[in-house]
């Protein structure tokens, strides 16, 4: 079976005035198989990040190829869905609005019956079925998280892309969201890939976990 997605020798180094490139992650390579979930741990700062910023097509890689769909991919798309860890929402907007900005742009052909259903579906799977008319501001930030988790899964995209998604709520939401967004999972068996340095999260959400070495010039490490 052809892996979904597949990164290889990826590599991302930027520019230093003495003149040397600074390598931050050397010759990745990393496959991923439709419907599965895989979590790149590390420590913070090996650049496990910035792989999932390549991935998204958010940071140009600097030398490697990303295949997505048996095709290269280098610049961003609706095919992959990002949940960061703050969620960016725009403040002037309620959470449907947020929500709908996204569907309404990768599903513009589509009745507009059928887009707020969608927004509403998902906005109501993450527990926010009664604060749809709310703004950011009147939300908790695991409520605003949930917002985030559920624009990305409404634009229905061929991956999921996670960047430390609980890292900045406290212990008990993030268990309760964890529970949300693995209950979405199984729901649509979205090829997910998540970057934390919580190893027990990594575990507890993912098939498969993989480990990246210490920065700099960061690669695939043993676990």
């Amino acid at each position: 079976m052809t892996p979904i997605l597949e990164l290889f020798q990826l590599s991302k180094s930027y520019p230093t005035p003495a003149g040397k490139d600074s390598v931050i992650v050397k010759e990745f390579n990393l496959n991923l198989e439709a419907g599965e979930f895989v979590t790149i741990i590390g420590h913070s700062g090996c650049g496990k990040s910035t792989v999932l910023s390549m991935v998204a097509g958010l940071t140009a890689a600097s030398g490697g190829a990303m295949i997505l769909g048996g095709r290269e991919t280098t610049e961003a798309g609706p095919d992959r869905g990002v949940v960061f860890q703050s969620p960016c929402l725009l403040p002037w907007m309620t959470a449907f609005e947020n929500v709908m900005l996204g569907v309404n742009q990768v599903y513009f052909t589509a009745p507009k019956a059928e887009r707020r259903e969608l927004a509403e579906y998902y906005l109501s799977v993450v527990g926010l079925g009664a604060a749809m008319d709310k703004y950011p501001g009147e939300l908790s930030q695991g409520m605003r998280q949930r917002v985030g988790i559920a624009r990305a899964f409404a634009l229905q995209p061929k991956m999921l892309l996670l960047d430390e998604p609980f890292g900045m709520l406290d212990s008990l939401t993030k268990m309760e969201l964890q529970e949300v967004l693995l209950e979405l999972w199984r729901r649509n068996k979205l090829t997910t890939l998540m970057v934390t340095h919580d190893v027990d999260e990594a575990i507890f959400l993912s098939d498969r976990v993989v480990m990246m070495t210490d920065g700099p010039e960061a690669e695939v490490g043993d676990i």
